[in-house]
């Protein structure tokens, strides 16, 4: 698994998302510097705003050994996150797992940097993440599930055992993929729906059964 946060952290992005973010990791422990974002929206659950992104450069070098976490959300199949994880990781800078401590993680799971698992999650063994995921608030992700980078698996869904999701990829909240079903990069499932079969044509799927809608 790679790095949990061992010192200073700033939160890059200042909506809804860093406000959860910002939540769990104070019940981690760790210092929050601040957060960075282009809107100056005030003290987010204490944490002060420290400039837009261009701040980076200059307070990585003068905090160098501060880490960073991702607080923007990811709702559609953009790629936008990870082209920000991208840019600021080439400035030297650590993005740590971060692990809500009311969150569950069992035996040889493996979530790669900048993969933020929020409160209620259960990721169970042998579950192996790319980069960068988001495994949101009462999400499951059952045994023995791959994911690729910058997958978000929201709020109260289930990815049943063995079930394998591509890059970019969105699961909606409350939706359901049923055991051994892979599910292609660049693919968003709409909220509630369920898939039982896999999908091999990116796009967005809903219902139940998910079927292709564009």
């Amino acid at each position: 698994m790679a790095n949990r946060p061992t010192d200073r952290i700033v939160v890059i992005g200042g909506g809804g998302h860093a406000k959860v973010l910002v939540s769990v990791l104070k019940k981690t422990g760790v210092q929050i510097a601040g957060y960075t974002d282009p809107q100056d929206r005030g003290a987010i659950l204490g944490v002060s705003h420290l400039g837009d992104d261009d701040i980076l450069p200059e307070f990585i070098r003068a905090n160098g050994s501060c880490q960073a976490a991702v607080g923007l959300g990811k709702t559609d199949l953009s790629s936008a996150r990870m082209r920000l994880w991208k840019a600021v990781r080439s400035l030297g800078v650590d993005f740590p797992v971060i692990i809500s401590p009311q969150s569950v993680i069992n035996e040889e799971v493996e979530l790669a940097a900048g993969t933020v698992v929020f409160d209620g999650a259960v990721v169970n063994s042998g579950t192996v993440t790319g980069h960068l995921c988001i495994l949101n608030t009462n999400s499951t992700v059952e045994h023995d599930c791959r994911l690729g980078d910058n997958v978000h698996v929201a709020p109260s869904a289930i990815l049943s055992g063995g079930v394998t999701i591509g890059d970019n990829c969105m699961i909606g909240a409350g939706a359901t993929v049923v055991q051994g079903v892979t599910i292609c990069a660049e693919c968003l499932i709409g909220a509630g729906s369920t898939v039982i079969a896999d999908i091999t044509s990116p796009g967005i799927y809903v219902g139940n059964p998910a079927r292709r809608a564009r």
